[in-house]
């Protein structure tokens, strides 16, 4: 069954937005006219911040569990699979995710975070004995390290809660 609007379509702008700029056309001055110099240049200064991406929610995700990999990867090679070396490494890579999230997406950095620590556990995890044996090495390290698997998560989560208040009362001023 078809639905129709009951309201029209409003057009126009909304009430409280800034009238839409004019085109460059109708911007020209009349002859005569001079702009008023800029004044002395300002030296440029470089920008010592750190790098603030955004992520989707896919993306934070994907960047998570791809580096919690490598990492996994990194300690199995250079630290003999130590589980303590892989639980300090998942905590900047917890606070990373939920800091590059982007706003819209927030609620998904707790989420990804377990996801990606037991992602990143397949090349750490001690397993023999073809997949079966794999499967038992993550789920024996996942048990044996949850205190960095809830530390991490708890980490990202009270991030996110807190750029998400901000978020909101940002908002609310504007």
């Amino acid at each position: 069954m078809e639905q129709h609007r009951t309201r029209p379509p409003q057009h126009g702008p909304r009430r409280g937005t800034p009238p839409a700029p004019l085109p460059p056309q109708a911007r020209r001055r009349p002859e005569g006219v001079r702009r008023p110099s800029p004044g002395p240049a300002r030296p440029v200064r470089p920008s010592r911040r750190l790098p603030n991406p955004r992520l989707t929610g896919l993306g934070g995700g994907l960047f998570c569990g791809a580096v919690m990999f490598l990492l996994g990867y990194l300690d199995q090679l250079l630290f003999g699979a130590s589980l303590t070396v892989y639980g300090v490494l998942f905590l900047p890579v917890c606070v990373l995710t939920a800091l590059w999230v982007r706003g819209s997406d927030l609620m998904i950095a707790p989420v990804v975070v377990p996801i990606a620590f037991a992602v990143g556990l397949l090349p750490v995890a001690d397993g023999s004995g073809g997949t079966a044996g794999e499967l038992m090495g993550v789920v024996t390290a996942l048990a044996t390290q949850a205190g960095w698997l809830y530390g991490g998560t708890l980490v990202a989560g009270v991030i996110v809660i807190v750029r998400r208040i901000r978020l909101v009362r940002r908002r609310r001023r504007v």
